[in-house]
């Protein structure tokens, strides 16, 4: 038993007043947070999260998680905290994530409801105060796809002008994500993050880097998993039922219509080059390999979006050509 498991032990029978419960491994996720079920006597669970203060912050998790609950989206409640600690006992939110249970019986209705909700943080979450999705911020995320993935994944050496066109495409894609409205943004919210079968559905987790930031961004997230993949027509679909929706309820202004597309497309190529980098770091630095997986998936995307504007389709044919057949 690890000593940091023994300090949550002592804290759980301690400041939490729990006895006679037992612990398990509940989940894992791509930081260095740490995930524990605790079944208490009476049959009833919480979540306990472990997370290192020297590597994560329990703070933004407490005050984004505040302010979810306060618009009405399940966000778990938080039942005890012990921030210098980096401990949290949490409302269980079960271990049914949107992954899980996706199929074509269900997608409907749990994309609806994860729609629903999106709206809801967008419509009515205050996101002062929350660091901003800038220009440095975008730019140091789409350098982790040379650095992670290209360099020390596939050991790739860019010839000068790859390196450019990599800079003139980044330019493009920070640009996109600049003009766009600014509201609160989730960052993580895809299948994995989104817990089914509680009420109100979705359970919503791993917000504790939210941002404000381009509207689009949590919608691609979703809608272009990198977890799991539907067809473009019917990404497109649910993207504009989601423009209707966000009109009606003053995220969006009518006028955005013939803008909306194009930056839906083009978040989603920022966000899936930074995945693909994370997907490689994850392995390389963090000895995670359960990721490597999903990056054709991933760059997939890319491909797909990128062959449909000329200024992406140099990224997309090197994507294609040289990143995807070196996987």
């Amino acid at each position: 038993m690890s000593q940091r498991l023994d300090e949550l032990n002592s804290w759980l029978r301690g400041e939490c007043g729990l006895q006679a419960f037992e612990v398990e491994p509940a989940s894992e996720d791509a930081s260095f947070r740490r995930y524990y079920r605790v079944r208490l006597p009476d049959g009833t669970t919480r979540i306990a999260m472990d997370a290192p203060p020297e590597r994560e912050s329990c703070a933004s998790f407490v005050d984004v998680a505040a302010r979810l609950q306060k618009v009405g989206v399940h966000a778990p409640s938080v039942h005890r905290q012990e921030l210098e600690k980096g401990f949290l006992l949490l409302e269980d939110l079960g271990s049914s994530s949107y992954l899980d249970v996706l199929d074509e019986s269900t997608v409907e209705s749990l994309y609806g409801n994860a729609l629903g909700a999106l709206v809801s943080m967008q419509a009515c979450v205050d996101p002062a105060g929350l660091p901003p999705y800038d220009r440095a911020l975008l730019d140091e995320e789409m350098g982790l796809f040379p650095r992670w993935l290209l360099e020390t994944h596939l050991s790739m050496a860019l010839t000068g002008a790859e390196e450019a066109m990599l800079e003139d495409t980044f330019a493009v894609l920070a640009e996109n994500a600049l003009e766009q409205p600014q509201v609160f943004v989730h960052r993580d919210y895809h299948s994995r993050n989104l817990m089914a079968g509680v009420s109100p559905e979705p359970g919503v987790l791993d917000f504790q880097d939210a941002v404000e930031g381009p509207v689009t961004y949590d919608l691609v997230s979703l809608l272009r998993d990198c977890y799991v993949r539907w067809p473009r027509e019917r990404v497109e679909e649910w993207a504009w039922g989601y423009f209707r929706l966000a009109v009606q309820s003053g995220v969006m202004r009518e006028e955005q219509e013939e803008r909306f597309l194009r930056w839906f497309d083009l978040m989603g190529v920022q966000r899936h080059l930074k995945a693909s980098g994370i997907f490689a770091r994850l392995y390389h630095r963090d000895n995670k390999p359960g990721y490597l997986a999903d990056i054709p998936r991933t760059l997939g995307y890319v491909v797909e979006v990128g062959h449909g504007y000329p200024e992406l389709d140099p990224l997309a044919t090197f994507v294609e050509e040289k990143v995807l057949s070196a996987l």
